[in-house]
């Protein structure tokens, strides 16, 4: 008697000898595969740390901005540096006073927090460790204060 092969059979057999394929490929290059898996890894890894960190970066216009709604502006670099120029009304707290005291901001947890520094490093470790100190509206200028020059913003010095 003829055998009668019909689609859904053909389309089984096919799946299982491509499976078959894949398996054998796997076992005959590993190390391909490996690098595969750990490329796919360090891409999924950079995905999700720039996500996080989008989150606490904000633009020269959203600083504006959030400036305008009336942010508390924190000036993390040195003294000196501070008085060559600084962002209009920012409060200079020297990085190391916000490492130590957890009152150098004086408990304003509702408010909003732009860290600034000089090239946007620094304020981002700040704004990630009051952001875990409960302050949830802290950010940090993207680029500090040398993507506000470049955008011909404002200092007073």
């Amino acid at each position: 008697m003829p055998r009668c092969y019909t689609a859904a059979s053909k389309t089984a057999a096919n799946t299982s000898w491509r499976m078959d394929q894949i398996i054998e490929f796997i076992g005959n290059h590993p190390l391909i595969i490996a690098g595969i898996v750990a490329a796919w890894l360090a891409v999924t890894f950079y995905e999700l740390r720039l996500r996080s960190l989008g989150t606490l970066h904000v633009s020269t216009a959203d600083a504006v901005r959030l400036i305008n709604k009336g942010a508390l502006v924190i000036d993390v670099r040195k003294p000196e540096e501070y008085a060559a120029g600084h962002i209009v009304n920012a409060r200079n707290i020297a990085l190391e006073r916000l490492a130590k005291d957890d009152d150098a901001i004086n408990k304003q947890k509702n408010k909003i927090l732009l860290a600034v520094c000089g090239d946007g490093s620094s304020s981002g470790r700040v704004a990630g460790m009051l952001r875990k100190s409960g302050y949830e509206n802290a950010f940090s200028l993207k680029g500090g204060l040398a993507g506000w020059r470049a955008d011909n913003l404002p200092l007073v010095k």
